[in-house]
């Protein structure tokens, strides 16, 4: 495995731990959760030696040194970390990956500034605008029982308490219903749980879900972000057996009208929530090509 730069980007205050491999052109990497900042770690080696920069960030919360004082997880928040990244990267423009919440964010920041973007890809999340705006759910009822952890995680205090139980089972849980017959390396999968049992971590992993169903004015403007039209030429990549996602919302959720710089959906077969882990050369394959498309020579 490749020795990867430990490096440290600044936000809105906050410091934010991250790992960086190569030199080039910025692919900026964000993860989801339950996850970590090495959910790329098999993706990095590969753009690096195709001649980029991979950066991949701790997201706000999920360590004690980005865990802001007044605990604002409102996906807003995260897009503007991002676009800070960027300018503490000393950049003008990235490519963008964002899987699981990485992608929510990654959308949230093509909304919010498409100017600092040369492209985005993600990862097993369909767009939660055109979700709404095209009524997904209805026609795919089956992912309301998906989501059942979703509407669990907004109770107060009992998934707070359940996520550490018996070295955190919940969290092995997660991601076997996730991705079914595929197991994630006991070492990496181990990160991610002590990534999650830092002081205050649990809590603002959770509080993501909580802020994006609150009713306050900031939830209102993730919604009013989230909404918007995405001008950035969008690669978005769905496992076939996302035991999370269903993967025929991205049929139903993203139309081409709605991502007028270009949309591609592609679907890993044999993959279901962390398709880019579990074929990671399909996924490097297809990743490399869009971002190859979409680079200024």
């Amino acid at each position: 495995m490749a020795e990867f730069e430990e490096i440290v980007l600044r936000a809105n205050g906050l410091s934010f731990s991250a790992l960086a491999h190569g030199q080039g052109p910025i692919v900026l990497c964000l993860h989801g959760f339950p996850d970590h900042r090495r959910s790329y770690r098999l993706q990095m080696p590969a753009l690096a030696a195709a001649g980029f920069r991979a950066v991949s960030p701790t997201l706000r919360g999920y360590e004690p040194s980005s865990q802001p004082s007044d605990g604002d997880y409102h996906v807003i928040r995260m897009a503007e970390d991002v676009v800070a990244w960027i300018d503490d990267l000393g950049a003008e423009r990235v490519h963008l990956v964002g899987h699981d919440w990485g992608a929510i964010i990654s959308y949230a920041v093509a909304a919010l500034a498409p100017e600092r973007l040369h492209s985005l890809t993600t990862l097993a999340v369909p767009d939660l605008g055109g979700l709404l705006r095209h009524h997904g759910l209805r026609t795919i009822p089956t992912q309301i029982w998906k989501s059942w952890y979703i509407l669990f995680f907004q109770i107060p205090w009992i998934p707070d308490r359940l996520l550490p139980k018996r070295d955190w089972a919940f969290i092995d849980r997660l991601w076997r219903d996730w991705s079914p017959g595929w197991s994630p390396p006991a070492r990496e999968l181990a990160i991610v749980k002590n990534a999650l049992a830092q002081p205050g971590v649990r809590n603002a992993a959770l509080s993501y879900y909580r802020s994006l169903f609150s009713i306050d004015r900031e939830a209102r403007r993730t919604l009013e972000l989230l909404m918007q039209t995405i001008v950035t030429p969008t690669l978005a990549i769905t496992g076939a057996q996302d035991g999370c996602m269903d993967t025929t919302l991205f049929d139903s959720a993203m139309r081409p009208q709605d991502f007028p710089g270009g949309l591609t959906i592609e679907r890993i077969l044999g993959a279901g929530h962390f398709p880019h882990q579990e074929r990671h050369d399909e996924v490097n394959r297809l990743l490399l090509a869009w971002l190859r498309r979409y680079t200024p020579v």
